[in-house]
């Protein structure tokens, strides 16, 4: 018996495992065969259900190689023994989604495991999730709640392709080499951090015939992945799930928990074809990838710091709506005492000396100047001096005995204790409640330090945080549907498919000098969509990579996903306004294709040139309008006008493609073919970026 759960391009088939050990993989891809894989031990020294490539395990169920549920009782009774205890079943609903459950349990244990596998035909994405249950009288800890495992075929190892980096440093692509032993990344921050992207690409080494693997982790809190490859072992087996190694999920009789979903994805091609593969699951977790929740972004922050008065904001604003900014956000510094990063957070009332009157007649101003009304804020932290920490600081997450750690200056509140997750939600409610605000940046400016107690007993202090964020951006959506959501962490600290699923747009990296920016956008869409993309034109220079940039480089960088300004704009004189509002009606027109189109990066950007691709589809379905973004280095010896040729992928090859705005050069009109196999000529028409619109004729 076989079940088989059908993908976008291909299908994903499991069946039983020996003696109702659950269900072991058997076949991914379009030519996924239906052979029952055998694993026979060769000496006492393991057992079957080690070396078969089982859909999730535990701890007891398989003792020699890593598992995904480990698992202890109050009376020390400690591993699990599944076995199946019911019936395999597979739904498909109307939308044509795939959904099967396998029941599981260990009955000397009283532990009750659910394994949810889901596929859709829109996406080649497999989704592996648990339902975990306690119906014995003690409780349960769970020393490791991981709901699944995805497993690559090897014959000589694999290349692991890691995404890791530091604040202003996000999405640097790393290498790794992995014939035998675990890998392991994750955070013990609280958040998913900086440090690595929760998602990996397996590209395994003489076996699979070019097939890349990519999976992906949906949890916000701290968490881990493992990649182990076991010693002549025919596969890679990759799991995941919150961190367990910080902190110890609880189940008291009768409790039950959902574990974060792993996402898996599996193409035959190439990097970009796997990222184009991530979009199109990525595109079912977004309520829309129109502009309504993606507009052209003014944030005053850099032309104001913490110094917000009610005056400078609308003259800011009236340049904002003249350069054709769509929704103008106020950043840090609005509410009452909030002078510098050392004080204030927490009372999220707006100061009366700066703003008078409140927020209420400088949203209504900057609606009058035809721009939409947003607002910063950074709910989950709380300085030392405020007033909230100093009528309840035990709502900061604290271990009893221990002195608090400020990082910047200030503390998280513990969102786990109900009356903290009340308080934010109801102080967000009052907030987008008495003014018009359509537009949320929520921001989470440090790690969790000093987690590790939960006020209702355990550890599970992340697991309690990061379950109360959701809740709270879930009711948001819910109960304001209007308001555009921009998740933050500092920059990109924590970005995974729970948070696109429940946000509108993403803030990838606090650097947004554009060379720099550019390497971290590179590295962002790899893995993830450009309408999530949240990219902001400013003055600020390059951390790293200082070669000089245009003001036109720096927007064909941010046009390359949601284009946001940042810059101070009553330093910009009438003609740079007029130049910037160009480029704004540019990005207007090329919008709807950078969002929805197909992506493809052709070099990079250490290179002496590079570009991205955007494809768009036409009313048929084939390739329509194409939007290519180019960079280069002006210090690059000989390079000048068209020796940078782009050989654009993804068209009709006898279509026939005209350069926009060259209409009446008749070579100025291809093939798809002659596009593919001879390529663009970049003309660069600001010395070192341009910005190329293809229509299909």
């Amino acid at each position: 018996m076989t079940w088989i759960l059908p993908t976008r391009s291909g299908r994903y088939v499991v069946g039983p495992a020996p003696r109702g050990a659950g269900l072991v993989a058997i076949g991914w891809g379009p030519d996924a065969e239906q052979v029952r894989p055998s694993a026979a031990a060769t000496s006492s020294f393991e057992a079957d259900l080690d070396l078969l490539p089982l859909e999730a395990t535990a701890l007891g169920t398989r003792n020699v190689h890593g598992a995904e549920l480990v698992v202890r009782r109050a009376d020390g009774l400690r591993g699990a023994r599944l076995v199946l205890s019911g019936e395999v079943t597979v739904s498909r609903d109307d939308d044509g989604e795939t959904h099967l459950v396998c029941p599981l349990a260990d009955d000397v244990l009283g532990l009750g495991v659910r394994l949810h596998v889901r596929t859709h035909p829109a996406h080649d994405v497999v989704e592996k999730w648990a339902d975990l249950h306690n119906g014995s009288a003690q409780p349960i800890e769970l020393l490791r709640a991981w709901g699944g495992a995805f497993t690559v075929p090897v014959s000589d190892g694999a290349s692991v392709e890691l995404l890791g980096g530091a604040w202003s440093r996000e999405f640097t692509r790393f290498d790794a080499e992995l014939s035998a032993g675990t890998l392991s990344l994750g955070s013990r921050q609280g958040i998913t951090s900086h440090t690595y992207a929760p998602v990996v690409t397996v590209v395994p080494r003489g076996e699979g015939g070019g097939a890349r693997y990519g999976v992906a982790l949906g949890w916000s809190g701290s968490w881990r992945m493992a990649l182990d490859a076991a010693p002549f072992a025919d596969h890679v087996r990759i799991s995941g799930g919150p961190d367990d190694e910080s902190g110890i999920l609880t189940l008291q009789p009768g409790a039950g928990l959902t574990t974060p979903a792993l996402a898996g994805v599996r193409v035959d091609g190439d990097a970009d074809d796997l990222a184009q593969a991530w979009h199109q699951y990525q595109a079912t977790l977004a309520r829309t990838r129109g502009p309504a929740h993606r507009p052209v972004v003014y944030n005053s922050w850099f032309a104001t710091t913490f110094d917000v008065r009610v005056e400078h904001q609308l003259k800011l604003a009236e340049v904002a709506a003249e350069v054709g900014a769509e929704v103008f956000v106020v950043d840090d510094g609005w509410f009452r005492g909030r002078t510098s990063d050392s004080a204030a957070l927490g009372d999220w009332e707006a100061d009366l000396n700066r703003i008078p009157g409140g927020l209420g007649p400088l949203a209504d101003g900057v609606r009058k100047l035809g721009m939409r009304f947003g607002l910063w804020v950074e709910p989950e932290a709380v300085s030392p001096d405020s007033d909230l920490y100093r009528a309840h600081p035990e709502w900061a997450h604290q271990v009893t005995g221990r002195p608090l750690e400020t990082l910047r200056n200030q503390y998280v509140l513990n969102l786990g204790r109900p009356e903290v997750e009340e308080w934010v939600l109801g102080t967000l409610r009052r907030l987008l409640g008495d003014t018009d605000i359509t537009y949320l940046k929520w921001d989470m400016n440090r790690s969790i330090a000093d987690g590790g107690q939960s006020v209702l007993g355990g550890d599970d202090w992340s697991w309690r945080h990061t379950q109360a964020y959701y809740r709270i951006l879930d009711a948001l959506r819910a109960e304001f549907p209007r308001v555009t959501v921009e998740a933050c962490a500092g920059g990109g600290g924590r970005i995974d498919h729970a948070v696109l699923a429940r946000t509108d747009v993403v803030w990838p990296s606090d650097e947004t000098g554009p060379r720099d920016r550019l390497a971290i956008q590179h590295g962002f869409l790899g893995v993830l969509p450009a309408w999530t993309m949240s990219s902001w034109v400013t003055d600020l220079p390059d951390r790293l990579d200082t070669e000089p940039a245009s003001l036109e480089f720096r927007f064909v960088v941010a046009m390359a996903g949601v284009l946001g300004i940042g810059a101070d704009l009553l330093a910009w004189d009438a003609a740079t306004r007029e130049r910037v509002g160009s480029f704004v009606d540019l990005y207007r027109s090329i919008r709807s294709v950078v969002h929805t189109g197909r992506m493809r990066r052709h070099g990079a950007p250490g290179d002496a040139a590079c570009a991205v691709q955007y494809t768009g589809p036409d009313s048929g379905g084939g390739a329509g309008t194409v939007v290519v973004l180019a960079w280069r280095r002006p210090s690059a010896d000989g390079f000048a006008a068209g020796d940078f040729t782009v050989h654009l992928r993804d068209l009709d090859p006898e279509a026939r493609y005209r350069v926009r705005g060259d209409d009446d050069v008749p070579t100025s009109t291809f093939t798809g073919k002659e596009l593919s196999t001879d390529g663009l000529g970049v003309a660069w028409t600001w010395r070192d970026c341009d910005v190329v619109i293809l229509d299909r004729v």
